[in-house]
């Protein structure tokens, strides 16, 4: 660590995140499903939608959005999709928090989601009553807050972030004898204090999908796969990240398969991320990081069960029955939106 900063974890009992099981997928017909995404098309043209799918969907959904003049994106960049095009009604495939980000940026615009039961362990482990309880605690920190944290969260913290400018947020703070107090992810909070050594307070946190990736097991692919780059996600356990050699957001990764010249690539995030690795390099060869191994709770986790509740069908039902709105109070949003376009104007001054 830099500059002899503190890594302390908070000393907060977190709720249990009750993890539903992965739903059974049945492979529509050919036809039927080709027959129900012109349906959605049509949809999305009658009402004046556009369709926003993350990485870690259903490939379906992400080349529907892709086709239909959507876009498919982290998190961040789908809200400012958003709210640069001039739809409407936003569809947006993903979890809740990604909904309400969307409505904070787009108060003016209806926001639609396939499932709103779809959440995030992230957001689960971060109610607000106990993040605020513990941020007036703390009142002589800065409240820095992963963008994966509810409406209310956001509304509490002064600035918001991505695993992508996580960084350059952290080490500016730093720079400035500020005290941080992150949340709720953490192993990315880990990971940011390591390199940038500001003085942080880690909310408890995790993420479902990259908590179960396992080092030892990955030391063994490795050994088969000797050629291969290993990407790893930053929310993942850290005897993972230091196996990695690129650790970056889900933008980051991808960018990485593209320009990276191995054939090979051992992937640690959400298998979702494959179909535009995929895409974009055709011709490269991607595993999935071992889940399974000595302390494992299954056989393959990389998948977000709640990501895997956004379907072509819910989708379907949702634009023709108007099921699945997002609301959030303008009050709350206003204040959701101020640390928000901090880290927008930050982004604006790092390109600059």
């Amino acid at each position: 660590m830099k500059n002899g900063a503190r890594e302390t974890l908070a000393d907060v009992r977190i709720p249990l995140v009750k993890v539903p099981a992965h739903p059974v997928r049945l492979e529509l017909p050919t036809q039927e499903k080709a027959a129900l995404k012109e349906r959605i098309k049509l949809l999305l043209n009658e009402q004046n939608a556009v369709l926003v799918a993350h990485y870690y969907t259903d490939g379906d959904l992400q080349d529907l959005a892709e086709e239909t003049g959507g876009c498919v994106a982290d998190s961040l960049e789908m809200a400012r999709f958003g709210t640069e095009h001039p739809a409407q009604t936003l569809v947006v495939a993903g979890v809740r928090f990604m909904g309400e980000t969307s409505k904070i940026l787009n108060n003016e615009k209806r926001v639609l989601m396939p499932d709103l039961e779809a959440t995030c362990s992230l957001d689960e482990n971060c109610p607000i009553d106990l993040f605020a309880d513990f941020c007036d605690r703390h009142p002589e920190h800065t409240v820095v807050v992963y963008a994966n944290t509810s409406a209310e969260v956001k509304a509490r913290s002064h600035w918001v972030v991505t695993s992508g400018i996580a960084l350059p947020v952290i080490r500016h703070l730093a720079e400035k004898g500020e005290k941080i107090l992150w949340g709720p992810d953490r192993h990315l909070g880990r990971y940011v204090q390591r390199l940038t050594g500001a003085e942080m307070l880690l909310w408890p946190g995790s993420c479902v999908v990259h908590e179960e990736f396992k080092a030892d097991a990955l030391r063994q692919l490795r050994a088969l796969h000797p050629q291969a780059a290993v990407l790893v996600h930053p929310e993942s356990p850290q005897d993972v990240v230091d196996q990695a050699d690129v650790v970056g957001s889900t933008t980051a990764l991808i960018q990485a398969v593209c320009t990276l010249p191995n054939k090979e690539f051992i992937v640690a995030t959400d298998a979702g991320i494959f179909n535009k690795m995929r895409q974009l390099a055709p011709d490269k060869i991607l595993l999935g990081a071992p889940t399974a191994g000595e302390g494992a709770s299954c056989e393959s986790c990389a998948r977000c069960p709640w990501m895997e509740m956004n379907t072509l069908q819910k989708l379907a039902q949702t634009l023709e029955t108007g099921a699945g709105e997002i609301h959030v109070a303008a009050d709350l949003a206003a204040r959701a939106r101020v640390p928000i376009q901090r880290m927008l104007d930050f982004a604006k001054t790092l390109k600059k």
